[in-house]
């Protein structure tokens, strides 16, 4: 198992988000058992209690402070940003972690489409805010979980899909969900280039199909992911997995700008318009633009 830099009297420190389930708490427990102290982004305080007793019962000891934060919200996410900056005097890891899937359309109090909100625009500024921390120490890391749902993006349009608050359907869901995900992994690749002389590195990945937290929405979901468990469909520990390498192993040091399958952390190519450095430069001064940056 790899393990973390640093020593017993400076633990690294890791950013994640959506760790109070699935994945994220899943690679949280294990990033702490590493010696790692953690900062975990919550907008429920009881969820939040839970996953830290989770943590300490894996790791007496563990050091795990809690930010509130509700990530639909542009001005929260600039705050605890803030917070967490003003908090630590390094950062070695940010794993941007938290997604949504919803089966409906449902528009932020800012005006943005709500999964566009939480799994692309979140994620972008949280991460604008961290950047200093991150730079001041030597051999960061940027983790963002993407997802192999990206291909299933349609037609994406530029800037009208960051904006795009048009009703949809359960079916019609998956499109704008993995639209939103092509997003996370174009801004990863824009964000490795224009960071490359400071040292911090930016990678994403696919965690692959997991039962843990499946389709929160969906009145079924509870039976269902009883179901693929029993026929061990959708190990979420595999997708932890691979966000816990992308964070520690030795490995990845330096490796920057890429893609990575759950399937042994191969390089995967990103669909189009994904791996055209114009489309995300657009992307880039798109976001900026829109969230006044």
């Amino acid at each position: 198992m790899p393990t973390l830099s640093g020593s017993s009297a400076h633990p690294p420190t890791i950013v994640i988000t959506g760790a109070t389930s699935g994945l994220g708490r899943l690679a949280a427990i294990e990033l702490a058992r590493q010696g790692a102290r953690l900062a975990i982004t919550a907008r429920d305080a009881h969820r939040a209690d839970a996953t830290r007793a989770a943590i300490v019962a894996a790791r007496p000891g563990a050091e795990v402070r809690v930010f509130s934060a509700e990530l639909t919200r542009m001005d929260d996410v600039r705050r605890v940003g803030q917070e967490i900056a003003a908090a630590y005097d390094r950062i070695d890891v940010l794993v941007n972690n938290a997604g949504l899937h919803a089966f409906e359309q449902r528009v932020t109090a800012d005006g943005f489409p709500e999964m566009v909100a939480v799994n692309y625009l979140a994620p972008w500024l949280l991460t604008r805010e961290l950047l200093p921390a991150l730079t001041r120490t030597p051999g960061a890391r940027i983790v963002n979980v993407a997802s192999e749902a990206s291909r299933r993006h349609g037609t994406l349009a530029l800037p009208d899909d960051l904006t795009d608050t048009r009703p949809f359907t359960a079916r019609g869901s998956s499109r704008v969900y993995g639209a939103s995900k092509l997003l996370d992994i174009m801004f990863t690749l824009e964000l490795a280039r224009r960071i490359e002389d400071t040292g911090v590195t930016a990678n994403c990945l696919d965690p692959g199909f997991n039962v843990t937290g499946l389709g929160r929405e969906l009145r079924f979901a509870a039976a269902l992911e009883r179901i693929l468990r029993r026929l061990r469909i959708g190990d979420p520990s595999r997708g932890a997995g691979l966000i816990v390498r992308l964070a520690t192993d030795p490995a990845f040091a330096g490796r920057t700008g890429g893609y990575y399958s759950v399937r042994d952390a191969r390089p995967l190519t990103p669909a189009h318009p994904g791996a055209d450095p114009e489309w995300q430069r657009r992307l880039w001064d798109d976001t900026e633009r829109l969230l006044g940056v």
